[in-house]
């Protein structure tokens, strides 16, 4: 089947691409002695997962216990949860997944770390964990200079098992330039190392110390500290990347495939894909070098300027040689939250749809209607 015979709107990956991005960070970690648990939470597909460990992945991190849960019934051993838990239903998820596989959960306060304690207590088992060092993101983790007394606060909890550090940039996302990103970078690296010192002069061993995102990891790969890199956005890239110099639009191996459907003034065409396909993202924390909802593949005179839910408004910037009828493929500013908007991805080499991959660890599994 030719990819112009398909009906649009559709969520493209193209093959060659993906594997280009995969292996191209994959390389880099091996030429650095560094391990790659890519974040799932990008994809949340088992047959991407399952490209990613063959090209070398040792483990993964996950965003959601749907997706620890699924690549672990799919043979994946190493699997770390981003953050704590402190419900019922979710404390019971990852004691069954500590005795399923090599399970790590982070943690960054007390109260969630002793209910936690509680629950491994009562099974008889251990808990792996890692401690959340804040890098300048401000959402979880303790500041790295009271990681120390954080540390030894945990050791009451007999059945965790300290097992190390980890921290996210994500504030890196903030960034509206290539040159912003090396502060970044030197945030992530600086709080790294303040808390790797002060836990190895405090007796502590750290097995992991891992972190990642994709605009700091080339700038962080050669770490001395990190051992464990996290990049989720790499294997498909997106407007965001793209806005940074992380990424250029051939790197992009996403994008929606669109028909324009109107054009009802001179400078506006319509397009069959809204914000059910590309989202309404902006960048997490605010990013002015992006225009609109997406990069418009071959057409720079188009700005995809407004969504609804089921269509796009596209301005038109000059002339253009577009018509109605004519089929668009825009790549998303995330292309982390176009992926979860579909259950298929349509992979694609040049022309040709070759096959489909299910998203398949989206979704709420502990929803039971009886």
């Amino acid at each position: 089947m030719k990819k112009s015979e398909l009906q649009t709107p559709a969520i493209l990956v193209d093959l060659d691409i993906l594997e280009y991005n995969i292996k191209r960070y994959q390389d880099l970690c091996k030429k650095h002695n560094k391990q790659l648990w890519p974040m799932v939470k990008t994809h949340k597909s088992i047959e991407i997962v399952k490209m990613q460990q063959k090209a070398g992945a040792t483990g993964f991190l996950c965003g959601t216990l749907d997706e620890c849960e699924g690549i672990c019934q799919a043979g994946i051993k190493n699997i770390m949860y981003a953050y704590p838990v402190a419900s019922e239903a979710s404390i019971q998820r990852v004691i069954a997944l500590c005795k399923k596989c090599n399970f790590f959960i982070r943690l960054d306060n007390l109260d969630s770390a002793k209910l936690l304690n509680t629950a491994a207590e009562s099974q008889g088992i251990k808990i792996n964990y890692t401690v959340i060092i804040n890098c300048g993101l401000n959402r979880f983790g303790v500041q790295p200079e009271r990681v120390v007394d954080f540390a030894n606060s945990l050791k009451q909890f007999k059945s965790l098992m300290f097992k190390g550090i980890s921290t996210h940039p994500g504030h890196v996302y903030a960034a509206s330039k290539h040159e912003d990103i090396p502060k970044y970078v030197e945030d992530e690296k600086g709080a790294i190392k303040t808390a790797v010192n002060a836990l190895t002069a405090a007796g502590f061993t750290l097995e992991l110390i891992t972190s990642g995102a994709t605009p700091t990891f080339f700038g962080s790969i050669s770490d001395k500290n990190i051992n464990i890199f996290h990049p989720g956005n790499y294997v498909f890239n997106d407007a965001i990347q793209m806005s940074t110099g992380i990424a250029k639009e051939s790197e992009c191996a996403l994008s929606i495939y669109t028909t324009i459907i109107s054009h009802p003034l001179p400078d506006r065409f319509i397009c069959d894909a809204g914000a059910k396909c590309l989202g309404l993202d902006q960048g997490a924390h605010g990013n002015a070098s992006l225009k609109g909802f997406g990069h418009v593949k071959k057409h720079p005179e188009i700005t995809v300027s407004s969504l609804s839910e089921e269509v796009g408004i596209l301005h038109i910037n000059g002339s253009t040689s577009l018509k109605v009828g004519d089929k668009i493929e825009i790549i998303p500013n995330h292309a982390c939250s176009s992926a979860n908007l579909t259950s298929n991805l349509i992979g694609c080499r040049g022309e040709n749809i070759e096959k489909i991959i299910a998203v398949d660890m989206r979704g709420n599994s502990t929803v039971k209607v009886k």
